[in-house]
């Protein structure tokens, strides 16, 4: 039974589909549209798969002016919109509704621009994160954002939901490495915000656009900031007998003012899930394992390592083994990037995304295993502990509706909890449809007014992903 729900159909929309489907066709390149109900299926949900809607059209666009022409007509006509990159979204960010067209950005798939003086590259929104750094590092640079999917995600939904990656503990989420936009508004009318300056005039719209899950418009190119290598980079992997000692710790390297490039956090399951799946050489005999990637020089890893040894010496580190080889380097990134692929061949699971101060990891983490036992559910934890971005993954199993609600429910309390240290519903997954009803836990009634008061001026019929986000009582009239 579905927990979450959505907005109802417009019947004036779904009696109109026919015509609708004809106009867009009109509007679209032969091979644009996706109309016949058994193709649409593949559209009908995301990486949060517990829930799901077959949309009235998909539109694949190929250019800027496209996606104007279908955004204009649908805003015509009150059509829901649901802008979709590679659809691997955790929180339902593009899951569609039966009234709604399908706004797909595959097709946008080009590197337009790379320019090594001024360390940026413009890029259409259907690039897919790693193919960035794949284009640009045989010359020595990188996109620093680098999350888990990063084989598949795309960068308009990164700018989208603000995805962050291990590396981003040093070099920042994605708003800290997007230095502009073009964006199609609900209307059609194409804008440019930013550009290749480290800062643009006006205010900063740039950075209300990041992480607005597709609410204000649809952003179709990107320019984005390049990064030069490093001279070299070393994992290394800490072993602890505890999670809350192996918590401390992270707190602690921090405090000290130290910033490895990153800190990834993986519990006793986790570490046998990832172990059993990638061979990475991770010590199973630890309840908690961090893995501190530090970057420069010889000297300066050596140095770095040096503090952060006697630092987890303190909180009783039971291994340490640094990476002797890129292969091995490479094999340890392969088990965390995995993880949550891995996790997937034993068991159903959510993967929440609450994020807390570095001070509360501990108790956080000890209130997430009590929460999932009184659901009788398990859970493995793997996640960016430099930022405190957590990643608790409760296992279920999908076939039965009572653990499914469950794990829900667990999910729900974690969140909850994260909030009530200090935290937040969201690190990088965005609301969604999945912390959608938790906001009035995180935001006053006024935070939420102001808020939504912003979203209507860019979209004043709210037909731009239109279930998610905000709590669906409460909201302004259209």
């Amino acid at each position: 039974m579905e927990q979450i729900g959505f907005l109802p159909p417009k019947p004036a929309v779904l009696s109109r589909r026919r015509e609708i489907v004809g106009d867009l066709l009109d509007l679209l390149p032969e091979g644009c549209l996706v109309h016949e109900p058994r193709a649409l299926v593949p559209f009908e949900t995301d990486a949060f798969v517990s829930y799901r809607r077959v949309p009235l059209a998909v539109a694949l666009p190929e250019t800027t002016a496209q996606v104007a022409a279908v955004l204009k007509y649908c805003h015509r006509y009150g059509i829901p919109v649901v802008p979709r990159g590679a659809g691997t979204s955790l929180s339902g960010g593009a899951i569609p509704q039966e009234d709604a067209v399908v706004l797909g950005l595959s097709k946008m798939a080009r590197i337009l621009e790379v320019d090594y003086a001024n360390r940026t590259a413009i890029v259409q929104a259907g690039v897919t994160n790693l193919a960035i750094s794949e284009a640009v590092s045989a010359d020595g640079y990188f996109y620093a954002p680098d999350p888990s999917s990063q084989l598949a995600c795309t960068i308009g939904g990164n700018i989208g939901m603000n995805s962050g990656g291990a590396h981003c503990l040093k070099y920042g989420v994605t708003t800290n490495n997007l230095l502009g936009v073009k964006m199609v508004l609900v209307d059609g009318t194409v804008i440019e915000l930013g550009g290749k300056a480290l800062d643009a005039p006006g205010l900063d719209l740039l950075g209300l656009v990041c992480g607005s899950e597709g609410q204000l418009g649809v952003v179709t190119e990107a320019t984005v900031r390049l990064i030069a290598k490093p001279e070299g980079a070393r994992p290394v992997l800490f072993g602890f007998d505890s999670s809350e000692a192996a918590g401390a710790c992270v707190a602690d390297i921090i405090g000290a003012g130290i910033i490895p490039v990153a800190i990834e956090f993986m519990d006793k399951p986790a570490i046998e899930i990832c172990e059993a799946f990638a061979q990475a050489g991770y010590p199973m005999d630890v309840e908690a394992l961090l893995i501190v990637e530090v970057e420069g020089s010889e000297a300066e890893m050596d140095g770095m390592l040096e503090n952060i040894i006697a630092i987890a010496r303190r909180h009783g580190v039971k291994v340490v083994k640094e990476s002797q080889s890129a292969t091995q380097a490479a094999l340890i990134w392969k088990g965390r990037k995995s993880a949550f692929g891995a996790t997937g061949r034993i068991a159903d699971y959510i993967c929440m995304d609450g994020t807390v101060p570095l001070s509360q990891l501990s108790n956080v983490l000890r209130g997430t295993a009590e929460i999932v036992a009184r659901h009788g559910l398990r859970v493995a934890n793997v996640f960016h502990a430099g930022d405190g971005n957590m990643h608790p993954l409760i296992l279920f199993n999908a076939n039965d509706p009572e653990d499914a609600a469950r794990a829900e429910a667990a999910g729900n309390d974690i969140l909850k909890l994260c909030v009530d240290a200090g935290g937040c519903l969201t690190g990088e997954h965005g609301v969604g449809i999945e912390k959608r009803d938790l906001m009035r836990h995180q935001f006053t009634e006024a935070d939420l007014i102001q808020q939504m008061g912003v979203r209507a001026a860019f979209d004043p019929q709210w037909i731009l992903n239109p279930s998610k986000v905000f709590p669906l009582e409460g909201r302004p009239d259209a």
